[in-house]
């Protein structure tokens, strides 16, 4: 009997989605468990299974079409099948159809077409090096298009570069301002931008925040980034020491690791880390999980993988839920300091800015030149009280000074 497949919600907060790629065609068979399309999400672009075998009799939703979760996007059966007698489904609402009508998929949801499996890891991933999936991240390429010639089909460095230089692979922009629209154009509110307006603001009028700032001297740091390398030469990114660092002044001021509950507060066990990364319509926080417990080199490696794919979209929602604590880094943009909206359910969010070589008061008020980075903490104030936010913020200034504290 023939089986309606229905919008599934695959993030956490989904609501509606759209589809941005119908990988069968009506008649081909289709097995249980077997990838169909691709749905774009309030946050990325995941794979939809289907949940019956048969042949696929009925596309309902076509490529660029959005559907609520739980509506009909296609029907499987028996081959040649009336399905006729299958209820038909109610229309979306007069204002998602406009939104969705004639609105194209962002950049960000195309998938490039693909003429050959590609290397996976282990959980799906593209197997690449640390140094090429820095690379693609940087210029915004898909590790998807390109075919690795390493070990074991791995992409590295070389496979990168060919690509950028011409090499055929898809090479989609990696910041906001590459799709920046006219002046005085309408763009429709995607239903990531939704969820992202939504969250934000319960965040900012739910949660009492307050502000703590202070300078750290990266000199230091700046000296370990140039003594730690990966294997391949490559020089670990100061978000992988923010990470490290702020883990272990979490471990020691438990309270700014923790979430608000009407009737309890729950202190985290692990300093789960979101890092805020740019996508070309909005925002998402790939997690690295219990940065505390490992080291330099793969918080850094995990870190790497994770960006590149949520710069591409692909980001499952356990890669980007459930951040205890959350660094926003704007330092590359020239950014001195600002501050952030806490990301729930976290209690605090630090806020980074530029290193600028400053003058200041040395040894006997001599003047001199140091690199310094301004940091800017958001409390919760339900949660954290002032003392507490600059206990910890003071500890991780410390530690980023004196990076030999770790050992004590």
């Amino acid at each position: 009997m023939a089986e309606k497949l229905l919008m599934l919600a695959l993030s956490p907060t989904m609501e509606r989605g759209t589809i941005v790629r119908w990988l069968k065609r009506e008649g081909d068979a289709v097995a249980e468990g077997e990838v169909v399309c691709e749905v774009e999400t309030d946050k990325a672009t995941m794979e939809y299974e289907s949940t019956t075998g048969g042949a696929l009799l009925k596309i309902l939703v076509p490529q660029g079409g959005e559907a609520r979760v739980g509506d009909a996007i296609a029907v499987v059966g028996q081959p040649g099948e009336a399905i006729e007698a299958l209820p038909a489904e109610p229309p979306l609402p007069p204002a998602a159809a406009d939104a969705s009508a004639g609105t194209p998929v962002p950049a960000i949801a195309a998938a490039p077409p693909v003429t050959a499996p590609l290397p996976q890891a282990p959980g799906g991933r593209v197997k690449a090096s640390p140094l090429a999936r820095k690379l693609a991240a940087d210029s915004g390429l898909d590790l998807r298009a390109v075919n690795g010639t390493g070990p074991g089909g791995r992409i590295i460095k070389r496979d990168v570069e060919q690509a950028l230089a011409g090499g055929g692979a898809s090479v989609r922009p990696s910041t906001p301002a590459a799709a920046s629209p006219a002046a005085g154009q309408a763009v429709p509110v995607t239903q990531k931008r939704r969820v992202i307006a939504r969250r934000l603001a319960e965040s900012k009028f739910g949660a009492p925040h307050y502000y703590l700032k202070l300078s750290v001297d990266m000199a230091l740091i700046l000296e370990a980034r140039e003594a730690l390398r990966h294997p391949d030469g490559t020089k670990l990114s100061l978000n992988t020491f923010l990470m490290r660092f702020a883990a272990e002044a979490l471990r020691r001021h438990p309270m700014v690791n923790a979430t608000w509950g009407q009737d309890a507060i729950t202190l985290h066990p692990r300093a789960d880390i979101g890092l805020a990364v740019a996508q070309p319509d909005g925002l998402i926080t790939p997690v690295v999980r219990d940065c505390g417990a490992k080291g330099l080199l793969a918080i850094d490696q995990e870190l790497q993988e994770l960006v590149g794919r949520a710069r591409a979209g692909r980001l499952a929602p356990e890669e980007y839920t459930g951040a205890t604590f959350s660094i926003s880094n704007l330092g590359a943009f020239g950014i001195e300091e600002f501050t952030a909206i806490i990301n729930p359910p976290g209690s605090a969010i630090l806020a980074v800015g530029e290193i600028r070589r400053q003058p200041v008061a040395g040894p006997g008020d001599a003047l001199v030149v140091r690199p310094l980075m301004k940091l800017t903490l958001s409390c919760d104030h339900r949660v954290i009280d002032g003392a507490v936010g600059a206990a910890f913020l003071k500890e991780l200034k410390e530690l980023m000074e004196n990076p030999i504290r770790l050992m004590v």
